[in-house]
């Protein structure tokens, strides 16, 4: 399969690696620099994928040089004892692969960095040997990061962003038209068409761009926000498509919606235009200010409630996406919208700016103890890796085998993060290990001792290897690497085909290590995380919504105390959906399915903040519709509570059908209450959307009961 970004990453291997061998073998004549300079390059190059602005890829190659180069020290450190490597392997490879919660960008260099690890810790070594392998190992992160920036394709979220942009502009031209008083149908059908596919790029995308705080996952954030507030125009345009007439206090809260839905699309689109968040959300406090002072005995007090519903939800939205738009385009850090997330869905009422910004130190640590939890992907993968490389280091002293690298590097190779896709992902390796040794042996056997031929193959080969990750079945992968390795060892030491089959069975040991340690820990692997975390955000989202409701109808004292909860649900969420997605091996859920629950999600927390945000019954406003509110509330937080134990972890019951509630429109039509009529709209709108819910909740209901071999 053609890709310009594999190619770009061929083509930076080959003009790299062959280049520093040549100049750290040949010409200044070090077998160990020779060495650490080519896998070096290979990791810099190839195995880490680093995305985002010069400036970000520059920060992250120094930070895997930086990381590399105290791991190449551990480990050639403690390779002297059997005991000490294995011991010493489990908390510092726990370290690196806990640190790609901190983003993408960690993320992606985590297998680079082990790589700098297990070479030397699997290797035969003195600590007189740390000077020369540092040599090798920055003179490739050097050259491998200035290739890199030379060489490097578009972003791979581009058409994400050019199509959010795309529906921003959509939306903000509907809400202008409808303010005009012209008839809506045409952009209506604009927004409706790039909404789709808006979704259709964004599921279908190679790379989903998610992540914790960062630009890519505040992308992420705004692909679901701009769906829902699709949803939220439509349903305002179903209701009244003429605004020309409507209050001066709503116009002007459409107004500004419009705008800075429009602003936000230039900024995910590139622009720099810095959306008035300010006059937002001081638009969306007069707006409640004036109904709240509205007379309930006007003829047009009912309509003006439920207009006042429908604008208020899709201010709140719109203002959401600002700032997401805002970290997105990198003008403003993760601290600065993950502080007004919190606040937001805390139930505080309180603008987009200002506040109190977390420390880098305490922000990191922040995170850490948000994940260290076994309910946490990052956690249970994190300790699972450690000490399936733990045992490989293990295996291969006590096996004494000529390169006990290839074990542990076999093991790292081929672990995955559920046993079934370890297992078949282990026969690839296996296979393309074998293909290689047949190919590179061949190849080495016809060339004999010609050396030149050799440097000839030697680029060949690192085209393949490097050009095939995600574009070539991952034995191919496997058998050019193979090929890439015979090549390099016999260059520096020639000993011929026999190097093929040594790397065969010390692959062979590696792969037993991995699948027998996915067998033993974890086997069924994300998916279970991500049912469990939904699980998690659903509850959570469903008791901060009837905490919010009972504050405003002066029930509860204070604002919502689950506000937090919900949060810190939804960004464990984020990260379990990021590793699903990295998750080799079959998907049972399309991520179609997956993002529709995720999107709901969402929804209720949104719901429960703008509710939260309402002022308060502090007197006998909603008189006899009191009961039947509160009688809703516990419906929806019910319904939601069958569905998080519909998606969570199976205890031995049936699947029991979801039926999504309906409300009948009585109270709305019989109150003079504004408080009613607001909490209804909001309580029946996330009701009309539950349908939606049933199917995908039912299929991962399903997929949850498979034996995790299956």
């Amino acid at each position: 399969m053609w890709s310009r970004a594999a190619a770009l990453r061929a083509l930076r291997a080959v003009l790299v690696i062959p280049g520093l061998f040549a100049i750290t073998d040949k010409a200044i004549g070090n077998p160990q620099m020779a060495t650490f300079a080519a896998f070096g390059g290979f990791a810099t190059l190839v195995l880490a994928n680093f995305a985002g602005t010069r400036r970000d890829k520059v920060i992250a190659h120094g930070g895997l040089a930086l990381a590399g180069s105290v791991l190449v020290i551990i480990g050639t450190a403690v390779n002297s004892s059997i005991a000490v490597a294995a011991i010493v392997t489990v908390p510092v490879t726990f370290a690196v692969f806990f640190a790609g919660v901190a983003g993408p960008n960690a993320a992606s260099g985590v297998t680079a960095a082990l790589l700098a690890y297990v070479l030397p810790a699997a290797s035969p070594g003195t600590i007189s040997m740390v000077p020369d392998r540092l040599a090798g190992w920055w003179l490739a992160s050097v050259a491998g990061t200035v290739a890199v920036l030379v060489l490097s394709p578009p972003s791979s979220d581009d058409a994400v962003r050019r199509d959010a942009s795309n529906l921003a502009a959509a939306l903000a031209n509907g809400i202008e038209a409808m303010l005009r008083g012209e008839r809506s149908d045409d952009e209506l059908a604009d927004c409706i068409d790039a909404k789709h596919e808006l979704l259709s790029t964004f599921n279908t995308a190679t790379t989903v761009p998610t992540g914790i705080g960062t630009a890519e996952q505040a992308l992420a954030n705004g692909v679901e926000l701009l769906e829902w507030c699709s949803v939220l125009f439509t349903d305002m345009v179903h209701e009244r498509s003429d605004m020309s007439d409507a209050d001066v206090a709503e116009r002007e809260l459409l107004a500004v919606s419009a705008t800075v839905l429009r602003d936000s699309g230039a900024l995910f689109a590139g622009g720099r235009t810095w959306p008035d968040l300010d006059r937002l959300e001081q638009s969306r406090k007069e707006s409640i200010v004036r109904l709240h002072r509205l007379a309930p005995d006007r003829d047009d007090f009912r309509e003006q409630a439920q207009l006042s519903f429908h604008v208020q939800a899709l201010a709140v939205t719109a203002l959401v996406i600002g700032a997401e738009a805002l970290v997105a385009r990198r003008l403003v850090d993760a601290d600065w919208v993950a502080e007004q997330r919190t606040r937001w869905f805390g139930g505080a009422t309180l603008g987009p700016t200002g506040g109190r910004h977390l420390a880098g130190v305490a922000k990191y640590s922040g995170i850490a103890r948000r994940h260290a939890s076994v309910r946490s992907v990052w956690f249970v993968n994190s300790l699972r890796g450690s000490l399936a490389l733990a045992a490989a280091v293990l295996v291969a002293d006590l096996s004494s085998v000529q390169h006990g690298f290839w074990v542990v590097f076999g093991t790292l190779s081929v672990l995955r993060t559920n046993a079934a896709s370890t297992g078949s992902t282990a026969l690839r390796a296996l296979l393309g290990t074998a293909v290689g040794f047949v190919i590179g042996g061949a190849l080495i056997v016809a060339i004999g001792t010609d050396t030149s031929a050799l440097w000839v193959a030697l680029p060949v080969a690192l085209a393949v290897a490097a050009y095939s990750p995600g574009t070539a079945p991952f034995a191919v992968g496997q058998a050019a690497f193979t090929v890439v390795i015979a090549v390099l060892f016999n260059l520096i030491v020639p000993v011929g085909w026999r190097v093929g089959v040594v790397r065969i069975e010390d692959v062979a040991l590696g792969c037993a290590v991995s699948i027998v340690v996915g067998t033993l820990f974890w086997p069924r692997g994300v998916s279970s995380v991500v049912g469990d975390d939904l699980a998690d955000a659903y509850r959570a989202g469903a008791s901060y919504l009837t905490q919010a409701v009972a504050r405003v109808s002066g029930m509860l004292e204070g604002g919502p105390v689950d506000g937090m909860a919900a949060v810190t649900a939804g960004l464990r969420l984020d990260d379990a959906l990021r590793g699903f997605t990295a998750e080799q091996g079959t998907k049972r859920l399309s991520r179609e399915e997956l993002w529709r629950l995720v999107g709901g999600s969402l929804r209720l927390r949104l719901t429960a903040h703008a509710v939260a945000d309402m002022p308060p019954d502090n007197g006998d406003d909603l008189g006899p519709a009191r009961d039947s509110i509160a009688h809703r509330t516990e419906v929806l937080g019910a319904w939601y509570d069958r569905l998080a134990a519909q998606v969570s972890r199976p205890s031995g019951q049936a699947i029991v059908p979801l039926v999504a509630p309906e409300f009948d429109g009585s109270v709305e039509a019989s109150t003079h209450s504004r408080h009613a009529i607001w909490l209804c709209e909001h309580l029946d709108h996330l009701a009309d959307h539950l349908e939606e819910l049933v199917r995908p909740a039912a299929h991962l209901a399903e997929v949850r009961r498979l034996p995790w071999w299956r």
